[in-house]
């Protein structure tokens, strides 16, 4: 997902380096070396430095998972036999090199569960790699809770060389990608009366099932135990409000699954984010963190360009990875769609 880099810069290049030094000469990941964690601001090329790294790995004993797909499938396993340990296991296998993307914690909840989680993958000296935008002394950063995820912070620091990857530029503010599928092939559409507007800026499949839906009355979609009211749903593509999709307790793994269904996604009627509860927001961070990593296509309908977007929204960790990402997306207003 990340735009491709052509000449890495100096903190891309010692990540690279250190990441090499997890496999062996055959190129397979090596027992009791130590993990890397990358840490740095969002499109610095952590995730793309921890992809090439992964497909180069000789092995098929290896996982690679994006932080909110893995908590999904661990709460699922969990559920399904009633313990932490035995999902844990299910979900590594014989795995001897695990890469987790975007690792963060703001939950207290999620910090207890990541906490045995890391334990588990210590005691099994498997190799490990994760991408952060914290550095492991960030982690949980709420005062009520942080000293209880000291511990864990330390073990981190005992067992992972601390890498940053935090040069001056953000690569995906460049539009660097040369490939304009998936996630980069959608658009963020700037239109006011977003209610009333139906993009007309993608292509293909895409715009012709957009064209369809027109007439179509409102359809309710399920995730667990809700019940959604989308715009429009048309075999892959999915046309919901800002408002129905994040105002109300939906979860990453809600959008994880949701992702699955539905590879088109538009998004409107979407508010200056700091005209919202902090909730919403962090559940919009969520759900384009989901669609980034799993590929989805994405129209955003908003009131506002990006910028205006994202400024001023406080207390929202991610923020920044959020318009980062969104950077990704084409930029234009409705006028310029028609």
């Amino acid at each position: 997902m990340e735009p491709e880099i052509i000449q890495w810069d100096s903190d891309q290049a010692r990540a690279a380096a250190r990441l090499r030094e997890l496999v062996d000469r055959r190129g397979r990941p090596a027992r009791r070396r130590r993990g890397v964690y990358l840490h740095g601001r969002p499109g610095r090329g952590k995730t793309m430095l921890m992809n090439r790294f992964f497909a180069e790995v000789a092995s098929e004993r290896k996982r690679r998972y994006h932080f909110h797909q893995f908590f999904a499938g661990l709460h699922a396993a969990a559920h399904a036999s009633g313990s932490i340990d035995a999902a844990v296991d299910a979900l590594l296998g014989d795995a001897l090199l695990v890469c987790f993307d975007e690792f963060h914690v703001h939950d207290i909840g999620d910090a207890m569960l990541i906490a045995r989680l890391l334990d588990a993958l210590f005691a099994r000296r498997i190799a490990l790699v994760v991408t952060s935008n914290y550095p492991p002394g960030e982690l949980l950063p709420n005062p009520l809770f942080h000293n209880r995820f000291v511990p864990t912070i330390e073990r981190i620091l005992a067992n992972m060389d601390v890498v940053a990857v935090d040069g001056a530029t953000d690569y995906r503010s460049l539009g660097s990608r040369c490939s304009r599928t998936g996630f980069a092939a959608g658009r963020y559409l700037v239109d006011p009366a977003a209610r009333k507007t139906l993009s007309t800026a993608a292509t293909g499949v895409w715009k012709r099932a957009a064209a369809q839906r027109l007439d179509e009355s409102p359809v309710e979609i399920s995730i667990g135990t809700r019940r959604l009211r989308a715009i429009a749903v048309d075999g892959g593509a999915l046309v919901i409000d800002f408002a129905e999709l994040c105002g109300v307790p939906t979860s990453a793994a809600d959008y994880v699954a949701l992702a699955q269904r539905f590879p088109h996604w538009e998004i409107r009627d979407v508010p200056p984010l700091r005209e919202v509860p902090p909730a919403w927001s962090m559940r919009f961070v969520n759900l384009v963190d989901v669609l980034y990593d799993t590929d989805r296509e994405l129209v955003v309908v908003a009131s506002s360009v990006l910028d205006e977007l994202v400024r001023d929204v406080r207390e929202v960790p991610d923020i920044s990875r959020l318009a980062s990402r969104l950077c990704e997306l084409s930029q234009s207003s409705t006028e310029m769609a028609r």
